[in-house]
């Protein structure tokens, strides 16, 4: 696989694995002057390209714009893993919204998996697809709910590719003893994410979508019946407007930046692990049950690729590269030393449930973003939801919306140092 100097982001420290291996990344002009437009779009990540694409194969006229270029997000430098159902397990999700609810989630949540991968397949977008994801326990006590979680999959949620591992299981397709059970799906996978977002902005541009990178949004206001947008560069006018900017909402709109709240994730990338054939052998992505969760997974060339710190601030640390190592070597000691090739970050937007936000946020103003770490395949699909509940088609986009999404406590000012504090301290329980 050939790998490429390539763009380095102004928002997100250092080069991806991703960036390097993605092949041809086509750029895309800033807007020059005032547009007029049916939808206007803010955010160039798999909701708003997503969105943009089904409205404008539709017929109507999208303009979309994004502050930096297309990937520069979450979207394009994220674990890859698409997961199963919601953020929490379905048996969670029931204790405060009741099975009814929960099970139209999860069900919706296996549509936009599918709806992912048939989309990929349509356009010809080469994803790296790889099956399995195993999800386990970092503590003997958390092993029963595992367990149950395979039971509940199946007879509940008529799930049947979840299979509960016990511990000598769990080491052997890990190739590691550093965690006592868990449960493996073989009914999901991961991708390598930004020839994904790659592929969809292709798309969308074909389809008609006129796209924008490097143009900022600095204002929304309303103007009659419709809403303006202000940018760096010139202004947008347009009857609807969907706000896609997740975790990079900053003061751009105060009721999404009052719900969703932006925290930095770090990844790095091995060298091909060709000598440790006993890694991962089957291929599956992991993710354990750490507050600060680890995840990890084996590239299409045998690399390992592995997430878990995170910051609760802005700042970027000085090496990446570190703390990613110390993680790996408490996970497989062997890797102490091993070379990683490529380390970066980039940022997620959380709400308070770690459930959707979504919400009208002013007229003819739609909000969403907070996927909480689980957006891959949630991301894509509420794109298209949202593009059709424009288009009038009945959609499901009115299950996010009834969640019950608290804002984050303490106002403008005291919410990050809350957040800091709050986070920290369900961190530290990891170790105990």
């Amino acid at each position: 696989m050939k790998l490429q100097q390539t763009w380095q982001s102004p928002i997100a420290p250092g080069l991806s694995l991703y960036q390097a291996t993605v092949g041809d990344r086509e750029t895309y002009p800033a807007l020059d002057g005032s547009r007029r437009a049916d939808v206007a779009i803010i955010g160039g990540g798999y909701t708003g390209l997503q969105a943009a694409y089904t409205l404008a194969k539709a017929g109507v006229d999208i303009v979309l714009i994004d502050a930096n270029r297309f990937g520069d997000g979450a979207s394009g430098r994220n674990g890859g893993q698409l997961g199963t159902g919601q953020r929490w397990w379905p048996e969670e999700m029931e204790e405060t919204l009741g099975y009814e609810r929960s099970k139209a989630l999860f069900d919706l949540a296996e549509r936009a998996k599918q709806h992912l991968l048939d989309f990929a397949q349509e356009h010809a977008i080469d994803i790296d697809f790889i099956p399995g994801q195993m999800n386990v326990a970092h503590k003997r006590s958390y092993v029963r709910s595992y367990a149950e979680n395979a039971r509940i999959a199946a007879e509940r949620y008529d799930y049947p590719h979840v299979h509960f591992m016990d511990e000598a299981e769990t080491r052997e397709r890990l190739g590691s003893k550093r965690y006592y059970g868990g449960v493996r799906d073989m009914g999901t996978g991961h991708i390598h994410p930004l020839k994904l977002l790659v592929g969809l902005a292709r798309v969308a541009q074909a389809a008609g979508a006129a796209l924008f990178e490097m143009t900022s949004a600095t204002a929304i206001r309303k103007s009659g019946s419709a809403t303006v947008i202000e940018t760096s560069t010139g202004t947008i006018t347009a009857g609807r407007v969907l706000i896609a900017c997740n975790g990079h909402i900053g003061d751009l709109e105060p009721i999404t930046a009052s719900h969703v709240m932006p925290i930095r994730s770090f990844i790095g990338a091995t060298a091909p692990l060709d000598r440790y054939p006993d890694i991962l052998p089957g291929g599956e992505a992991v993710a354990d049950s750490r507050f600060v969760v680890r995840y990890f997974r084996k590239s299409i060339d045998g690399r390992l690729l592995f997430g878990g710190r995170e910051a609760y601030t802005s700042d970027n640390p000085r090496d990446i590269t570190q703390h990613i190592r110390r993680q790996i070597a408490e996970i497989y000691p062997a890797l102490s030393e091993v070379e990683i090739t490529h380390s970066w970050g980039g940022t997620v937007g959380i709400t308070m449930p770690r459930q959707l936000f979504v919400r009208d946020v002013m007229p003819g103003v739609t909000s969403i973003g907070g996927y909480s770490g689980h957006g891959v395949m949630l991301s894509n699909y509420c794109g298209r939801l949202y593009a059709e509940s424009v288009l009038g088609r009945p959609g499901e986009l009115d299950l996010f919306k009834a969640l019950d999404i608290p804002p984050f406590p303490g106002g403008r000012r005291m919410r990050s140092p809350l957040l800091f504090l709050a986070l920290t301290w369900f961190a530290l329980r990891d170790r105990f």
